[in-house]
């Protein structure tokens, strides 16, 4: 069974964390909910969400790791050193790296986005560092990254994350199943 990680900090956007940890335990991937700081973990817009474990005891193989965006969650991963050597190892190791919406400026920030084509929420393209950013796609995928916009762009953000992880007949599968 393929298995990813999320990474919440505080001030996480709900919206692209929760229908990304739905929709990939749906098409029958794991996914483990990290907490940066602590097990409880409280959204931008109020809602808490219980960790499976802290970032800093976590020591399981994955085979991803998803950034949710959100302010000041990004703001919390992108000043976390913790944060930003998992991505490089990560990335160095072939993992599926994806972030959405302001969560891209962390990727930026660690230096994997070199010559990479991403996207991200307007406003923050100057932190996707040396990638080629453009504005008329909700969702790209280049190598083992894929980015996304924003909130309305969490359903097709996830189904790109089960196709790269599982197969597009899969991803198509979950997509009919929710009437997406």
């Amino acid at each position: 069974m393929k298995h990813v990680i999320t990474i919440l900090a505080d001030g996480f956007e709900e919206i692209e964390a929760i229908t990304v940890i739905d929709l990939l335990r749906r098409a029958e991937i794991k996914v483990t909910i990290l907490g940066l700081d602590s097990l409880e973990i409280n959204g931008a817009h109020d809602v808490i969400v219980h960790a499976d474990n802290l970032l800093d005891s976590f020591d399981k193989e994955y085979d991803g790791i998803i950034l949710p965006g959100g302010m000041p969650g990004t703001t919390n991963l992108a000043n976390s050193s913790k944060i930003i050597d998992l991505v490089k190892s990560s990335f160095n190791k072939g993992l599926l790296c994806a972030a959405i919406c302001a969560a891209p400026s962390v990727l930026g920030k660690a230096g994997i986005l070199e010559g990479k084509k991403a996207v991200c929420f307007p406003g923050f393209e100057s932190s996707l560092h040396g990638s080629i950013t453009t504005e008329n796609k909700s969702v790209i995928k280049d190598a083992n990254i894929i980015t996304s916009r924003g909130p309305g762009t969490a359903i097709p953000f996830s189904l790109e994350i089960i196709s790269y992880l599982k197969n597009s007949e899969f991803s198509d599968k979950i997509k009919t199943s929710i009437l997406y």
